[in-house]
């Protein structure tokens, strides 16, 4: 399903569905090391995005979708389900309306096989 928001998606270039902790769990667009490097990112990214949110007033206060564009292009952060994000960097040129739906599309479709559970310590040994 990744591969169909970069194939949907002209300039987009790296996608992924990260843990809450920064943990990849799926990528497409990019090599091992540099997709660990960009869900580490993505965890500080997503930290400071729920600090903001929380100085607006109302009851929820959930980070929905966070955008950055640079000189070079841009980064979406999407909340996918508990503890899930998707992420994506793409060109300067990229759609930025068309990228945020095809990613609240591909949210939805997947629905609760994004939602990763806290982590847990293993038990010690008896």
């Amino acid at each position: 399903m990744l591969e169909d928001l970069v194939a949907t998606v002209p300039g987009t270039r790296q996608v992924m569905v990260l843990s809450g902790d920064g943990l990849r769990m799926a990528h497409r667009g990019a090599d091992v090391e540099f997709a660990d490097r960009l869900a580490a990112a993505c965890a500080g990214v997503q930290s400071l995005s729920a600090a903001i949110a929380q100085m607006h007033p109302g009851e929820s206060r959930e980070v929905r979708l966070v955008v950055v564009e640079s000189a070079n292009g841009f980064f979406f952060l999407m909340a996918a389900g508990p503890g899930a994000y998707l992420a994506a960097l793409a060109d300067a040129g990229v759609d930025a309306g068309l990228m945020g739906q095809q990613m609240r599309d591909l949210v939805a479709r997947l629905g609760d096989h994004l939602a990763t559970g806290p982590r847990a310590p293993e038990p010690e040994p008896a």
